[in-house]
């Protein structure tokens, strides 16, 4: 089996494996609850988590979220000997990793993937191995992801990683390179895509999952993100 690169959801039935490669797992979406070896916990959109070969891994996760997993056989040098199995990734892996996606989503062809996976593999090289995100700011993360349709407020944020209002913002923006609403705005609108996409949902029902009550509102802010109104990713 060559090295590889993927989109992959999962459920939350507990399921657990072994396989004779490493295996890194990026979330870009919602957060996945792993046991593998030293880990034991969940890993969040902004981290990664290595999982070596022949190491039995116990996973679940929400199945709305998304993942990048790469198959690799041999690990570059700097995450080789790296004791940390789970950290934050550099904002270029990051923007990789939404283009990434993209183009896998589009069915790219073969060429393109091989490329892909050369460029993902020259940025790992030169990933650092960053702290991975504050366990109270992963669970504002996952509180998120589970309300992303609901109305979110800083205090309710905040109440959830027991921190004040203006100590969480920074702690958020510093860990995720995002403020709160930036963050929340982008997954709604990559949710919203999503649906319009590979749904048959009216723009209304989309509007209501992403957290827009108002038509007109999440039009315009569709529209400023993508630089298409919602009615053309229908097309």
């Amino acid at each position: 089996m060559p090295d590889s690169l993927s989109i992959r959801s999962y459920s939350k039935q507990t399921t657990g494996h072994s396989h004779d490669f490493h295996q890194l797992v990026l979330p870009l979406s919602g957060v996945i609850n792993i046991a593998a070896g030293d880990i034991k916990g969940k890993v969040a959109p902004g981290e990664c988590v290595v999982i070596r070969r022949n190491t039995l891994h116990i996973f679940t996760a929400e199945e709305q979220a998304r993942f990048v997993v790469a198959d690799l056989h041999e690990l570059p040098d700097n995450l080789s000997d790296a004791v940390a199995s789970v950290f934050a990734v550099s904002k270029p892996m990051t923007s990789l990793l939404s283009f990434i996606a993209t183009q896998l989503e589009h069915r790219v062809s073969s060429e393109v993937e091989t490329l892909m996976l050369q460029i993902f593999l020259a940025v790992l090289a030169e990933q650092e191995q960053g702290v991975a995100l504050d366990p109270r700011i992963r669970n504002v993360v996952e509180f998120i992801e589970i309300r992303l349709s609901e109305s979110l407020t800083i205090e309710d944020m905040a109440s959830v990683a027991c921190m004040s209002g203006t100590q969480f913002k920074k702690i958020f923006r510093a860990q995720t390179g995002k403020t709160p609403a930036r963050y929340i705005t982008a997954l709604r609108m990559e949710k919203a895509r999503a649906l319009l996409i590979h749904t048959d949902m009216p723009v209304q029902r989309v509007a209501e999952e992403a957290g827009y009550q108002d038509l007109s509102a999440f039009s315009r802010r569709f529209s400023a993100y993508f630089g298409l109104p919602p009615s053309k990713m229908l097309q």
